[in-house]
């Protein structure tokens, strides 16, 4: 069991195995927070979103901790990344199985921490989900396997906020290049704002989902 706390919004239109849309929060947020955008999202998907396991207190919380000190400067916990990455991966077989989506097609969206996870978990379990949404991350080089697999044919949607004052954009950029080096289909693009979601930005990443509906 994965024991992950998650909000869910039922297809609106009868559908007999519904398009699975998983998302997942950033570091210091909850699981309220991309829930925002569900009922703007396609009716037929049947949307869950995830609450990280580990609690920052006062409503926060994360994938993984990240910690800052004077020596190291700031530092990612990847052990408990990894721990997310196995639980998100459980997490999301327990919700096909109970809710008997479609599993030729299940979205993975992520922002911030979320998206970092959700690349590396299409590398870890290559193909669990078919399309990646990752908005505001980028690819944690410290968080890949030590190969690739030949059978990924994942989709990936990427942006960023050019203004990004949390993670660079520079290290987003990178996203494009590395996917397009692994022969993985793949959009890059980017948006006037800072660590957020843009309006156009919204309505890009829900046509690119609509067309794989």
């Amino acid at each position: 069991m994965s024991d992950l706390h998650y909000l869910v919004r039922q297809p609106v239109k009868e559908v007999k195995n519904p398009p699975l849309l998983v998302l997942l929060h950033g570091y210091g947020s909850n699981e309220q927070d991309l829930f925002s955008f569900a009922s703007e999202l396609p009716d037929e998907l049947l949307i869950i979103s995830a609450q990280a396991p580990y609690s920052m207190g006062f409503g926060s919380y994360a994938w993984y901790a990240i910690n800052f000190d004077e020596i190291n400067g700031k530092f990612s916990d990847l052990e408990q990344a990894k721990e997310s990455i196995d639980k998100i991966v459980v997490f999301i077989d327990e919700i096909k199985t109970k809710y008997n989506t479609n599993p030729e097609k299940t979205f993975l969206l992520g922002f911030s921490q979320g998206a970092i996870l959700s690349y590396s978990l299409s590398f870890f379990y290559p193909n669990k989900v078919q399309n990646v949404i990752a908005l505001s991350g980028y690819i944690n080089s410290d968080l890949l396997p030590t190969s690739f697999s030949k059978e990924i044919k994942t989709d990936y949607y990427c942006s960023h906020g050019s203004v990004d004052q949390v993670l660079p954009v520079e290290w987003a950029r990178n996203s494009k290049p590395f996917l397009d080096n692994l022969g993985l289909q793949n959009v890059y693009s980017e948006y006037p704002v800072g660590h957020g979601v843009a309006p156009q930005n919204f309505y890009s990443f829900k046509t690119w989902i609509e067309d794989r509906l």
